[in-house]
């Protein structure tokens, strides 16, 4: 009775099938027959009160039904798909030959650009381009820059810290340090890249922001080559004649160090909230390559001598578009790539 009821069962599904004009209908003979409550569901719970030679025989039996009854029913879902994809191109009469529309052209991110056009200059001056990992070992990112365990100097950085003891990157300072390993000197190299801290976020300030470190290392070298290369990169990058000054500015990886500040171009030194009303921004920490930096790379300091300095490419970009808020730049609004 149970293997009568079977291949009735198969029959009615097959016909319903062939009968089918929509995939909605389609699913619904799926549920009916295959379905977890489906006929056929139903039908095996039938088998217990069979004998073990009915149980092995209406089982496979079952289990074939089940198989054409797929097939049969995806072969129909081809079918009809197709059917109603021509059913809408001709009651639509859409030309698939038809011009389509311009689409607006992307356009480079202001960092990228700022980045790549430093690039092109550095490049121009005999500079070569380092790269590194985001997540940084403690040792390149800090010990290896003259900031041990123990050093106030990494209270300043509000480092993001890992389960796995690394660190996301402080400043791109770290590729420094890589490179000084397998490069020796003479050498002139750059590093850009995205760097994060755990900063207080307002106009001028961001968790998550780009810079361009650079390094330069020859037998003769001063503070004075030093000013002419960032005089260089900021004249180049803005289009302008800058104003630029020097003070005095600790940093654990150079001796002396300094702070390079540019006149706010945003408010031409008159003061706002970007540059904190004070008329200045502070662009580019720099100074001569700490002795003990250079002896951790695997450098003779009395032979040898270098300048270090760290560009904030976000900034330039603020500098060079006129963007007030540094958080714009990560906001996802498109109109920033119309500045």
């Amino acid at each position: 009775m149970l293997k009568e009821n079977l291949l009735q069962m198969k029959s009615e599904a097959e016909k319903r099938i062939e009968e089918a004009k929509s995939v909605a209908v389609i699913d619904e003979i799926r549920v009916e027959f295959l379905g977890k409550k489906g006929k056929i569901t139903e039908i095996l719970k039938g088998l217990k009160d069979l004998s073990v030679e009915e149980k092995k025989e209406l089982g496979k039996l079952a289990n074939e039904v089940k198989t054409e009854m797929e097939e049969k029913i995806n072969r129909a879902i081809e079918v009809v798909t197709e059917q109603e994809i021509e059913e809408k191109l001709a009651k639509e009469n859409f030309d698939i030959t038809f011009p389509g529309r311009e689409c607006p052209k992307g356009s480079l991110h202001p960092v990228t650009v700022v980045q790549r056009r430093a690039e092109e200059i550095f490049k121009g001056m005999g500079f070569m381009i380092a790269d590194g990992p985001e997540i940084e070992t403690d040792y390149y990112n800090f010990e290896m820059l003259n900031i041990p365990k123990d050093h106030p100097a990494r209270d300043m950085q509000d480092t993001y810290y890992l389960s796995t003891g690394n660190v996301l990157r402080t400043q791109t300072s770290a590729c420094q340090s890589r490179f000084m390993e397998k490069v020796k000197p003479p050498f002139r190299m750059i590093a850009p890249g995205r760097c994060f801290r755990n900063e207080a976020m307002d106009a001028s300030h961001e968790n998550t922001f780009f810079q361009l470190e650079g390094m330069m290392v020859e037998k003769d070298l001063s503070i004075a080559n030093l000013v002419y290369i960032m005089k260089t990169l900021l004249s180049e990058i803005l289009e302008r004649d800058v104003k630029v000054r020097l003070r005095p500015g600790f940093f654990p990886f150079v001796e002396p160090g300094f702070e390079l500040d540019i006149n706010c171009l945003l408010c031409g030194g008159t003061g706002c909230p970007t540059c904190k009303h004070s008329g200045w921004i502070e662009l580019l920490p720099c100074g001569m390559v700490h002795p003990n930096v250079l002896r951790a790379g695997g450098i003779d300091p009395e032979e040898y001598k270098g300048f270090a300095f760290g560009v904030g490419l976000t900034r330039l970009a603020m500098m060079k578009y006129g963007i007030h808020d540094i958080r714009e730049l990560n906001s996802g609004d498109l109109r920033v790539l119309n500045k």
